[in-house]
């Protein structure tokens, strides 16, 4: 699993043709991984974007994951889903998606990365580590957080929180397996320039 350029999606005030739009520019031009990330929608609502979502990033091969919701990752046959500390327990969610989805947690301590780690996580989002204007409540974790959490754990772990272009060397000769972007890709003028330029200089950062 190539987590290396990590699209968490957001909707903003974008229609649906415009959302779809902005993830199939990002796919073609090279994120590795999608994840919808919907907060305030019915289940109906949520398993209809994914379907929709799911048609173009098998276009391009690219995995998707789903946010919190395990029956709607199971119901359109999504890579896997992510939780978070108000989710379901680790362990549970293994149980329920079984050995072969991918399952991503949310981990902002040394102790919570450990746990979910030895639950079965296959990888974990740690920040917020920039300040970010999304829906989800976010709770600032610093750089030396982020490099304990990576020497304790022997998954991969995927920086989030505020990532934009300029702030990619803040991650130079840290061993991150990459970093989740949202607005700076969902919201931006030209998204395969962006996408372009983003794997660019990661190439730099993470070489």
């Amino acid at each position: 699993m190539n987590y290396q350029l990590y699209l968490v999606t957001n909707r903003y005030n974008d229609s649906d043709t415009e959302f779809l739009k902005h993830i199939e520019q990002a796919c073609g031009a090279g994120v590795t991984l999608v994840q919808l990330r919907e907060k305030d929608v019915s289940t109906g609502r949520y398993y209809d974007l994914a379907q929709q979502v799911k048609t173009v990033t098998d276009r391009y091969h690219v995995p998707l994951i789903i946010d919190d919701r395990i029956d709607v990752c199971q119901a359109v046959d999504a890579a896997g889903v992510h939780i978070g500390d108000a989710d379901l327990p680790v362990a549970v969610a293994r149980k329920l998606l079984g050995p072969d989805k991918i399952l991503g947690v949310s981990a902002k301590s040394v102790a919570r990365a450990e746990a979910a780690a030895a639950a079965g996580a296959d990888y974990l989002g740690v920040g917020a580590i920039y300040p970010t204007q999304t829906k989800v409540v976010t709770h600032r974790t610093s750089i030396d957080t982020l490099k304990a959490i990576i020497t304790a754990v022997n998954i991969p772990v995927v920086a989030i929180g505020g990532i934009k272009e300029h702030r990619l060397n803040t991650f130079t000769d840290i061993p991150i397996a990459g970093v989740a972007v949202v607005s700076e890709i969902m919201q931006a003028p030209n998204v395969i320039t962006k996408v372009h330029q983003l794997r660019e200089t990661l190439k730099g950062v993470m070489a």
